[in-house]
């Protein structure tokens, strides 16, 4: 298959999310298009024109999220996907009560305002049945594991007082948990709903529209122009391009999908193992939600949640992000070094001028984005600007322009999209409203920091500890929303600044794309590759260890440039060498492999330069340093003897077998 049929062919695979959805024909089709092309057409309007009051925002964009996933998403495997049948009709009474719930808040909206706390009977069953449908939308999006969180939390808030002592509340009525979480903006209409209903949703559109131009391919033409003839150049390939691809879609798994579809491929081609292939681009694309200028809902959340600007939020997030991408570099190098890997031919490569030249247009969006967030313009407006920047773009080529019914399909596709993230908004809401409700934040934040002793990085190491845990079964955003909401005031207690605690918990919370047994990223690199997806979990988890190495520099460093301009410089130097040093301990590899005693300061080294105290860091320096020197001198002298005598080295050198 030639490259041109590679892309059309991924193009296609692209136009709507992959996993066991209904595909319709006829009228339930055309229902479902307009379903999601009103969506979109409703969330650039109030982006860019009339924005709304939160609650008809909010309330809007949920109901019909839920249309879509009771639409597309059956109920049960069992379900046929192409014919009417009881599954079917047991999810049109699902759409009409997702229709009912949204109305009654519409058409209610005065009366509701004017009896708060005096409830009636209805309030309570339209509650009951909101609280239900976010939790089987949740269910079919994302799995039982997060809708069951859901459950838990209803249920602490009602058998509070049945909780062991750390955790007892007074306990809430049915009326008062259901009336909170349906009938104020502290429950499933609450900040994370919001985030998804504004930022995120127009955002996803951005993407779904540069990939419907083209723009996605032009992104990963360009990262193998630049990394190409580097050994190892279609893993480090795969690490550019999501770095590209990230910063743009903020989206580890749909990350794996695009880039991979071509990187995993290339890497197999030259001799990558297949799960060490999907692993790469697994950890490669994991750095998409921390890599600015779009880092995906966190960091909206993070925006709102601090009430700090989003720009500021992309200042402090860059350095991080490129230690992150550095990280997985150097393993990908040293992997390719260990295993003998050779660069790709040139004349497989596309050019850097003429593939600059080509798409030159899709760096239009990007430089407007960019332009807009520099000037303090609200992340709504930026992505709908983002968004008509693109499709104009798109029309100064023949080769990309888009015709009425390729902007249709992609107003489609952005909606379909965003029900995953919606989904699990609507049911953080859920949780984020019974945390407040019962004050089990408070609660969590003590307990963290009465084990931790007072000791920040002991803190961390727990909330590290947690997000392992709540990452084998929620997506990062739902995972950041309840690590900082639980742990994020046990970080301040303790004497981090605001931004700090939430960077670091944010941090953490990227780990779900690559921790065993549940890691979506993972999985969708194995897939491609072919490969084990439980093999595939543990390199990529291994790869991505910056991922819990600098959140714990952060806390004890100017990381993110919140101190002295030397100290933070220092801080940065210090930080990269001990990532490289890491990552050499751990694939046991530097110039050449390392024997046990290199071993042993290299280990040492990387953790010597990671803690807080300086001279101990310097000295770290100077270890690894002084292997890498030894090494250098020691590759320099071989090569030198190979020049003068390529006969006898050769017949020196041990054989590959």
């Amino acid at each position: 298959m030639s490259s041109a049929d590679q892309k059309k062919k991924k193009k296609e695979e692209q136009e709507e999310p992959k996993g066991y959805r209904r595909k319709f024909k006829g009228g339930a089709a055309i229902f479902v298009s307009l379903v999601a092309i009103g969506l979109s057409l409703f969330h650039l309007y109030t982006a860019g024109i009339s924005p709304l009051t939160a609650i008809f925002q909010r309330s809007i964009h949920l109901v019909f999220i839920m249309v879509l996933a009771f639409s597309l998403i059956p109920m049960s495997r069992r379900a046929s996907l192409r014919r009417v049948d009881l599954f079917l009709i047991l999810d049109g009474i699902l759409i009409l009560l997702a229709l009912a719930i949204g109305s009654y808040i519409w058409a209610e909206f005065d009366s509701i305002i004017e009896r708060q706390g005096d409830w009636t009977r209805m309030d309570m069953v339209m509650g009951c049945i909101a609280l239900g449908l976010v939790l089987e939308a949740t269910r079919r999006a994302i799995g039982p594991f997060m809708a069951g969180i859901g459950i838990v939390f209803l249920l602490y808030a009602y058998f509070g007082p049945y909780m062991p002592d750390m955790l007892a509340h007074k306990g809430y009525s049915v009326e008062r948990i259901v009336t909170t979480l349906y009938l104020t903006t502290e429950g499933i209409w609450g900040l994370p709903t919001g985030v998804a209903a504004t930022f995120v949703f127009v955002f996803i559109l951005f993407g779904a529209f540069l990939e419907r131009t083209g723009g996605g391919d032009f992104f990963i033409d360009m990262a193998y122009s630049i990394t190409g003839r580097m050994t190892g150049g279609p893993a480090k390939t795969s690490v550019v391009a999501s770095g590209f691809m990230g910063s743009v879609s903020g989206s580890a798994v749909a990350n794996v999908v695009t880039t991979g579809a071509f990187t995993i491929p290339m890497m197999k081609k030259v001799g990558y193992k297949r799960h060490v292939a999907g692993a790469v681009e697994a950890a490669a694309s994991t750095g998409g939600q921390i890599m600015p200028p779009i880092m995906g809902a966190g960091a909206f959340l993070m925006a709102e949640f601090t009430n700090t600007s989003y720009l500021t939020i992309i200042k402090v997030a860059i350095v991080p992000a490129l230690l992150y991408y550095m990280t997985v570099l150097f393993f990908v190098h040293f992997e390719a070094k260990k295993d003998g890997l050779k660069p790709i031919p040139r004349d497989q490569l596309p050019k850097f001028g003429p593939t600059l030249k080509k798409g030159l247009h899709f760096l239009i969006p990007m430089a407007i984005l960019i332009y807009v967030l520099l000037n303090n313009y609200s992340p709504m407006m930026a992505g709908f600007i983002a968004v008509v920047s693109t499709v104009a773009a798109a029309m100064c080529r023949k080769a990309t322009r888009l015709s009425g019914k390729d902007i249709l399909a992609g107003l489609e596709a952005g909606a379909k999209s965003a029900i995953m993230v919606s989904a699990a908004c609507g049911c953080a809401g859920i949780i984020v409203g019974c945390v407040s409700l019962t004050g089990l934040g408070l609660k969590f934040s003590s307990m963290v920091v009465s084990l931790s002793a007072g000791s920040p990085v002991l803190a961390i190491l727990l909330i590290g500890l947690a997000s392992l845990v709540l990452g084998m079964g929620l997506p990062v955003t739902a995972s950041y929303i309840v690590l900082v909401i639980l742990a994020g005031p046990a970080l301040m207690d303790l004497g981090l600044p605001i931004l700090v605690a939430h960077m670091v918990v944010f941090w953490y919370s990227q780990d779900a794309n690559v921790t065993p047994p549940v890691s979506l990223a993972s999985f969708a690199g194995a897939g491609i590759a072919g490969a084990s997806p439980m093999k595939t979990a543990f390199v990529s988890w291994k790869i991505a260890k910056g991922l819990y190495i600098i959140p714990i520099v952060m806390a004890y460093r100017p990381l993110l440039g919140n101190g002295p301009a030397g100290e933070v410089v220092l801080t940065i130097i210090l930080t990269a060498i001990g990532l490289i040093a890491f990552a050499s301990a751990l694939e046991g590899f530097l110039i050449r492999k390392l024997n046990r005693a290199e071993l042993l300061l290299m280990y040492g080294a990387s953790f010597a330069l990671f803690w807080p105290i300086y001279w101990l860091s310097l000295a770290g320096a100077c270890v690894f340093l002084t292997i890498f020197g030894f090494q250098w001198l020691e590759a320099r002298r071989l090569k030198n003897s190979q020049a003068e005598s390529p006969v006898q080295t050769e017949q020196a050198l041990p054989s590959k077998g």
